[in-house]
Protein backbone atom coordinates (compact mmCIF):
# COMPACT_ATOMS: atom_id res chain seq x y z
CA UNK A 1 0.00 0.00 0.00
CA UNK A 2 2.81 2.60 0.82
CA UNK A 3 4.38 1.61 -2.41
CA UNK A 4 1.29 2.46 -4.28
CA UNK A 5 0.97 5.90 -2.69
CA UNK A 6 4.68 6.75 -2.99
CA UNK A 7 3.99 6.17 -6.49
CA UNK A 8 0.83 8.36 -6.69
CA UNK A 9 3.17 11.22 -5.48
CA UNK A 10 6.03 10.59 -7.57
CA UNK A 11 3.75 10.53 -11.05
CA UNK A 12 1.84 13.28 -9.63
CA UNK A 13 4.71 15.07 -9.25
CA UNK A 14 6.24 14.23 -12.70
CA UNK A 15 2.74 15.57 -14.32
CA UNK A 16 2.50 18.87 -12.26
CA UNK A 17 5.85 20.01 -13.29
CA UNK A 18 5.29 19.06 -17.34
CA UNK A 19 2.38 20.87 -16.97
CA UNK A 20 3.67 23.58 -15.53
CA UNK A 21 6.87 23.38 -17.74
CA UNK A 22 9.16 23.00 -14.93
CA UNK A 23 10.50 19.44 -15.74
CA UNK A 24 13.81 21.50 -15.50
CA UNK A 25 13.51 22.34 -12.13
CA UNK A 26 12.71 19.10 -10.80
CA UNK A 27 15.62 17.56 -12.38
CA UNK A 28 17.77 19.79 -10.70
CA UNK A 29 15.87 19.66 -7.19
CA UNK A 30 15.96 15.66 -7.45
CA UNK A 31 19.91 15.75 -8.56
CA UNK A 32 20.43 17.86 -5.42
CA UNK A 33 18.66 15.91 -3.22
CA UNK A 34 20.38 12.58 -4.72
CA UNK A 35 23.40 14.30 -3.69
CA UNK A 36 22.42 15.45 -0.52
CA UNK A 37 21.33 12.20 0.43
CA UNK A 38 24.94 10.64 -0.60
CA UNK A 39 26.39 13.42 1.56
CA UNK A 40 24.38 12.38 4.69
CA UNK A 41 24.58 8.87 3.95
CA UNK A 42 28.54 8.89 4.56
CA UNK A 43 28.10 11.13 7.30
CA UNK A 44 26.24 9.00 9.26
CA UNK A 45 28.20 5.48 7.94
CA UNK A 46 31.56 7.10 9.87
CA UNK A 47 29.38 8.71 13.15
CA UNK A 48 27.61 5.54 13.56
CA UNK A 49 30.67 3.42 12.82
CA UNK A 50 32.26 5.75 15.45
CA UNK A 51 29.10 4.72 18.16
CA UNK A 52 28.73 1.28 17.49
CA UNK A 53 32.62 1.24 18.22
CA UNK A 54 31.86 2.77 21.69
CA UNK A 55 28.94 -0.14 22.26
CA UNK A 56 31.44 -2.29 21.81
CA UNK A 57 33.86 -0.69 23.98
CA UNK A 58 30.30 -0.18 26.77
CA UNK A 59 30.09 -4.03 25.96
CA UNK A 60 33.62 -5.25 26.37
CA UNK A 61 34.20 -3.39 29.53
CA UNK A 62 31.16 -4.50 31.19
CA UNK A 63 28.98 -1.51 31.45
CA UNK A 64 26.48 -3.32 29.59
CA UNK A 65 26.38 -6.15 32.08
CA UNK A 66 26.23 -3.63 35.00
CA UNK A 67 23.17 -1.71 32.77
CA UNK A 68 21.30 -5.53 32.12
CA UNK A 69 21.88 -6.52 36.01
CA UNK A 70 20.33 -2.99 37.07
CA UNK A 71 17.39 -3.63 34.40
CA UNK A 72 16.93 -7.24 35.59
CA UNK A 73 14.03 -6.39 38.63
CA UNK A 74 12.29 -4.11 35.87
CA UNK A 75 12.40 -6.62 33.18
CA UNK A 76 10.83 -9.51 35.91
CA UNK A 77 8.23 -6.64 36.51
CA UNK A 78 7.34 -6.23 32.62
CA UNK A 79 7.67 -10.08 32.29
CA UNK A 80 6.49 -12.03 34.91
CA UNK A 81 5.77 -14.83 32.34
CA UNK A 82 9.33 -15.22 31.20
CA UNK A 83 11.27 -17.16 33.41
CA UNK A 84 14.54 -15.43 34.97
CA UNK A 85 17.47 -17.79 33.52
CA UNK A 86 15.27 -17.96 30.02
CA UNK A 87 17.14 -17.27 27.22
CA UNK A 88 14.42 -14.44 26.31
CA UNK A 89 15.18 -12.69 28.98
CA UNK A 90 18.78 -12.36 28.26
CA UNK A 91 17.95 -11.06 24.51
CA UNK A 92 15.26 -8.48 26.16
CA UNK A 93 17.11 -6.61 28.36
CA UNK A 94 20.32 -6.49 25.56
CA UNK A 95 17.42 -5.09 23.70
CA UNK A 96 16.62 -2.41 26.49
CA UNK A 97 20.44 -1.43 27.01
CA UNK A 98 20.73 -1.12 23.16
CA UNK A 99 17.58 1.28 23.01
CA UNK A 100 18.38 3.26 25.54
CA UNK A 101 22.05 3.81 24.62
CA UNK A 102 20.33 4.99 21.26
CA UNK A 103 21.42 1.43 19.24
CA UNK A 104 18.34 0.96 17.50
CA UNK A 105 19.99 -0.78 14.71
CA UNK A 106 21.60 -2.67 17.25
CA UNK A 107 19.04 -3.56 18.98
CA UNK A 108 17.20 -4.69 15.93
CA UNK A 109 18.72 -7.64 15.79
CA UNK A 110 18.01 -8.60 19.51
CA UNK A 111 14.93 -7.72 19.35
CA UNK A 112 14.34 -9.79 16.86
CA UNK A 113 16.03 -13.10 18.81
CA UNK A 114 14.04 -12.32 21.92
CA UNK A 115 11.05 -12.10 20.04
CA UNK A 116 12.12 -15.25 18.69
CA UNK A 117 12.58 -16.40 22.04
CA UNK A 118 9.41 -15.24 23.34
CA UNK A 119 7.29 -17.22 20.76
CA UNK A 120 9.51 -21.10 21.93
CA UNK A 121 7.97 -20.31 25.55
CA UNK A 122 4.23 -19.23 23.65
CA UNK A 123 1.35 -21.97 24.20
CA UNK A 124 -0.56 -20.51 21.23
CA UNK A 125 1.60 -20.10 18.34
CA UNK A 126 -0.97 -18.39 16.19
CA UNK A 127 -1.93 -15.36 18.72
CA UNK A 128 0.99 -13.38 20.40
CA UNK A 129 1.66 -14.34 24.33
CA UNK A 130 1.24 -11.45 26.98
CA UNK A 131 5.13 -10.85 27.09
CA UNK A 132 5.45 -10.23 23.62
CA UNK A 133 2.83 -7.68 23.03
CA UNK A 134 4.65 -6.01 26.62
CA UNK A 135 7.94 -6.57 24.53
CA UNK A 136 6.79 -5.05 21.21
CA UNK A 137 5.39 -2.13 22.79
CA UNK A 138 7.92 -1.64 25.36
CA UNK A 139 10.52 -1.70 21.88
CA UNK A 140 8.75 0.37 20.02
CA UNK A 141 8.41 3.33 23.08
CA UNK A 142 12.11 3.01 23.61
CA UNK A 143 13.17 4.54 26.77
CA UNK A 144 16.45 6.77 25.06
CA UNK A 145 19.45 8.37 26.86
CA UNK A 146 21.87 8.73 24.46
CA UNK A 147 19.89 9.36 21.47
CA UNK A 148 23.04 8.58 19.18
CA UNK A 149 21.27 8.30 15.74
CA UNK A 150 19.32 11.84 16.06
CA UNK A 151 23.10 12.98 16.64
CA UNK A 152 24.79 11.61 13.93
CA UNK A 153 21.93 12.54 11.81
CA UNK A 154 22.32 16.42 12.90
CA UNK A 155 25.71 16.59 13.03
CA UNK A 156 25.65 14.87 8.94
CA UNK A 157 23.66 17.68 8.49
CA UNK A 158 26.08 20.14 9.71
CA UNK A 159 24.29 21.19 13.24
CA UNK A 160 26.22 23.80 15.09
CA UNK A 161 24.79 21.90 18.10
CA UNK A 162 23.82 18.66 17.60
CA UNK A 163 23.22 17.38 21.10
CA UNK A 164 20.48 20.14 21.56
CA UNK A 165 17.73 18.03 22.04
CA UNK A 166 19.18 15.55 24.13
CA UNK A 167 16.96 15.95 27.00
CA UNK A 168 13.93 16.67 25.08
CA UNK A 169 14.67 13.16 23.69
CA UNK A 170 15.21 11.75 27.37
CA UNK A 171 11.57 13.28 28.57
CA UNK A 172 9.51 11.94 24.95
CA UNK A 173 11.20 8.68 25.10
CA UNK A 174 10.22 8.01 28.97
CA UNK A 175 7.22 9.27 28.29
CA UNK A 176 6.14 7.18 25.53
CA UNK A 177 7.67 4.30 27.11
CA UNK A 178 5.33 4.76 30.67
CA UNK A 179 1.95 5.56 27.86
CA UNK A 180 2.86 2.31 26.20
CA UNK A 181 3.55 -0.03 29.47
CA UNK A 182 0.21 1.60 31.10
CA UNK A 183 -1.43 0.74 27.63
CA UNK A 184 -0.40 -2.59 27.49
CA UNK A 185 -1.62 -3.60 31.64
CA UNK A 186 -4.86 -1.56 30.65
CA UNK A 187 -5.43 -3.53 27.59
CA UNK A 188 -4.54 -6.38 28.74
CA UNK A 189 -6.84 -6.07 32.09
CA UNK A 190 -9.57 -5.60 29.99
CA UNK A 191 -8.86 -8.56 27.34
CA UNK A 192 -8.91 -10.92 30.27
CA UNK A 193 -12.06 -9.32 31.54
CA UNK A 194 -13.85 -10.71 28.80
Amino acid sequence: MVNKIWFFFIVTGILVAGIRGEIGDMTAALLDSADKGVTVAFGLVSILTFWLGIMKLIEKSGLLSIIVKVMRPIAKFLFPDVPAEHPAMSSILMNMSANMLGMGSAATPLGLKAMEQLQSLNNDKNTASDAMCTFLALNTSSLTLIPTTVIALRVATGSTNPTATVATTIMATFCSTVVAITVDKICRKIYRGR
